[in-house]
């Protein structure tokens, strides 16, 4: 039998704040700790599209709000549709309909966040799963925690707009309120990881925890949240890694999160359906194993809504981003930015027009996604 999948994502889990955790600390001694892992989209519903398909929302079809429902699956085959055709029973748990691709999964579960307490429903789903996996068949659990995304939606984004003075000036406030909503889903995540524990479940799966973007404490005006920009609070997420194959480690090279999905086929010898367009991402077995492999730059975009209450149809502020630089392009008013993240990790400094011959590399990195995405959508 092969192993089982689990993914636990923390919706609006910040990196700075995981780095800061105990229980996401405890992870390291047994999980690989990727410590730079880059979104394509900085909200959920494109974050989770391309994840879960390999590929970008600019190819994949979901690369805003809008576009939940044009997920192209006789073009991009999801991890469930190939763990499903693999013998899986594959079921996924969240709050709303919209999160991630349903294709290939046997139960699309949509829970209500106020009615229930998560720890419990999802320790009694890992014990359903366990009783699948003793009675011969694998799973595939998919398991969102929203608990953040739904606090920051009630606490901020009912009552600030994105140019709100009185938010963007009461940072500490900001700091407090991210803090109680973070601590939370620690508590979710300490009880979950302890139920597979104890069902042993770490004997014969592989399991990711991670977040699909990071959510704004004001570091920006003109973004009280997350889905306005393409800075690296909302970008640069947090993903652990664990199977009893794997050695534990921090992997502090860029990656990107379109390489999870082969990766994690890679790790059970699922071989990539050819009939199907290529991914975007990699397997990172031969980095996880300690071979010399060239970093992948990653492409990130979004909406930003401006003045509207709502996202544009299509994105409008794009950005690719090696471990030391980034550029973004804000589509909607024709500016560039450019930023040295070593030296500047708040992207505070910008660089653009200064003469750096990274800044003409990495326009045509951009340009050449730029390009394809027009392609696909004329």
């Amino acid at each position: 039998m092969h192993e089982n999948v689990i993914i636990i994502l923390i919706d609006g889990g910040r990196l700075d704040y995981a780095q800061n955790s105990q229980v996401f600390n405890k992870l390291k001694s047994s999980f690989i700790f990727f410590s730079q892992a880059i979104t394509y989209a900085p909200y959920t519903t494109g974050a989770m599209h391309a994840l879960l398909s390999g590929c970008y929302g600019n190819r994949n079809g979901v690369d805003s709000y809008w576009h939940v429902f044009k997920f192209k699956n006789d073009k991009y085959k999801t991890l469930a549709s190939y763990l499903k055709e693999n013998g899986y029973y594959t079921y996924a748990d969240g709050h709303t309909e919209l999160i991630i691709p349903r294709f290939g999964f046997d139960i699309y579960n949509i829970h209500d966040e106020h009615k229930i307490n998560l720890v419990e429903w999802h320790s009694e789903l890992l014990e359903k799963m366990n009783s699948i996996y003793k009675n011969g068949k694998n799973f595939f659990l998919y398991l969102h925690y929203s608990k953040i995304h739904t606090g920051i939606m009630n606490q901020v984004l009912k009552i600030y707009n994105n140019f709100s003075n009185d938010y963007f000036k009461n940072t500490q406030l900001n700091k407090i309120r991210y803090s109680n909503l973070f601590y939370e889903a620690e508590v979710y995540l300490e009880n979950i990881l302890n139920k597979i524990q104890n069902l042993h479940l770490t004997d014969n799966s592989i399991i990711l925890v991670m977040s699909d973007h990071g959510i704004s404490v004001g570091e920006k005006f003109g973004e009280r949240a997350y889905g306005a920009f393409c800075y690296d609070y909302t970008l640069k997420t947090f993903a652990y890694l664990y199977s009893k194959e794997l050695i534990p480690k921090e992997i502090t090279s860029q990656i990107r999160h379109v390489d999870f999905m082969p990766t994690i086929l890679d790790m059970l010898k699922i071989k990539l359906d050819s009939s199907y367009e290529k991914l975007d991402g990699i397997s990172l077995l031969p980095l996880i194993n300690g071979q010399n492999v060239e970093e992948k730059i990653a492409f990130s975009e979004t909406g930003n809504p401006l003045n509207n209450n709502k996202p544009p149809k299509t994105p409008n502020t794009k950005s690719v981003r090696t471990s030391q630089w980034k550029l973004i392009f804000n589509e909607y008013n024709n500016t560039k930015e450019l930023y040295n993240l070593q030296n500047d990790p708040n992207e505070e400094e910008n660089l653009v027009g200064s003469g750096l011959e990274i800044e003409e590399i990495l326009w045509k990195k951009l340009v050449s996604y730029i390009q394809h995405e027009n392609t696909l959508n004329n």
